[in-house]
């Protein structure tokens, strides 16, 4: 017999004509679109589906209300853009994707597009999912129509995943890159600046529980099964267990304008706000010394001396960093001042500053060559 014949004895058929597919959006029992109250963009590359959520400008996440409402201005120069603290907040695009892999590479998608963006007192997100890969046309004309009223970006992380890999999605389609080289605030090299020395995990879980005082239902599920979630869908169609991923995109954009709103108040105003940790007014010191405003910074640093809670170790490095901020400044009284307190903790920088400082300087060599001598004391 034919090898024809003895596939057929086998149950082998021919041709494609009675092959159905188990993958069948109208065979599924809860497919995406009676799973979640979402509706269908239509765009001119066909149909996505979209979930959107409004939320009040005012609402709280956590402890901090939505909406930023003090000025960018250090924000704008630490993120190196001064075009950022000219823009209105409606003008900025809040994103987070959930992906299909940890990559850049040409075969991960963003098969989950959350965008939030302010319109007058609402915070609009909206959320562009993929039912199948080859939805990813209509998803990407729905997201540039969502993105047109904005000039900007904030993110988690998104300069080195979000955004290049969002874009490289509109490259392989051969569409142009919106947004491109627009502004971009990325909230997690801030929230390292700022909570680098006071928590040991600066993720945006933790900075939620640790810093907005805020914290997710039980409904939400880790990162890391995000991917997976969605590839079983793919297989069997049901909608259900992605009930979480949609939660917890939803929760980190709009944890993400909390964040900046908080970053906003403390850095546009560290005297004035209700700064309560010390750590953290020495982190916006810091900050504000490094971007050339030193007058600020002695400010800052001399109103976190106050704080009871310094330990040893970061009160005399407070110490040491203010004195180098009065030396910059010329200020050689005061930081001689804060130099021979140093010293008579046993800082040996404290001597050597002191030495510098009244051999050049004062030329007072016998002074200098007592503190000299008293550094290789204690050395």
């Amino acid at each position: 017999t034919s090898l024809s014949d003895r596939l057929k004895s086998l149950g082998v058929t021919v041709g494609t004509q009675n092959i159905k597919s188990p993958n069948s959006r109208s065979e599924s029992a809860y497919p995406i679109e009676q799973t979640l109250a979402g509706k269908f963009w239509h765009t001119s590359s066909g149909d996505i589906f979209v979930v959107e959520t409004n939320y009040k400008a005012d609402f709280l996440r956590g402890s901090i209300k939505l909406k930023p409402t003090s000025s960018l201005e250090i924000i704008a120069a630490y993120a190196r853009s001064s075009d950022i603290a000219n823009l209105n907040m409606d003008q900025f695009a809040f994103v987070d994707t959930e992906t299909t892999g940890l990559g850049l590479g040409t075969g991960v998608y963003t098969f989950m597009v959350g965008i939030g963006r302010f319109e007058g007192k609402h915070f609009r997100l909206a959320q562009f999912f993929l039912r199948e890969p080859g939805d990813e046309t209509a998803q990407l004309a729905a997201i540039e129509e969502f993105l047109a009223p904005c000039e900007a970006w904030v993110s988690f992380n998104g300069k080195a995943f979000d955004i290049p890999l969002l874009n490289n999605r509109y490259i392989i389609n051969g569409w142009p890159v919106p947004l491109k080289d627009a502004p971009h605030i990325d909230l997690l090299h801030l929230a390292r600046r700022l909570w680098k020395a006071r928590l040991p995990s600066r993720t945006l879980g933790d900075l939620e529980v640790n810093i907005l005082g805020a914290k997710r239902s039980q409904q939400d599920v880790p990162g890391w099964m995000v991917a997976d979630l969605y590839f079983d869908y793919l297989h069997t169609q049901d909608a259900r267990p992605l009930l979480g991923v949609f939660y917890h995109n939803e929760m980190d954009v709009v944890s993400l304008a909390a964040l900046l709103a908080l970053m906003a108040d403390m850095t546009s105003n560290p005297l004035e706000d209700q700064i309560e940790h010390s750590l953290d007014l020495i982190a916006i010191g810091k900050l504000y010394a490094d971007l050339g405003k030193f007058d600020s910074a002695v400010s800052i640093y001399q109103r976190s001396l106050e704080f009871d809670d310094l330990k040893n170790g970061v009160y005399w490095q407070t110490i040491k960093e203010l004195s180098f901020l009065y030396k910059k400044q010329g200020n050689i009284e005061a930081a001689c001042n804060l130099w021979e307190k140093a010293a008579q903790n046993g800082q040996i920088y404290a001597h050597v500053e002191l030495a510098i400082t009244f051999e050049p300087r004062k030329k007072d060599f016998c002074t200098a060559l007592n503190w000299t001598q008293g550094a290789i004391k204690i050395i």
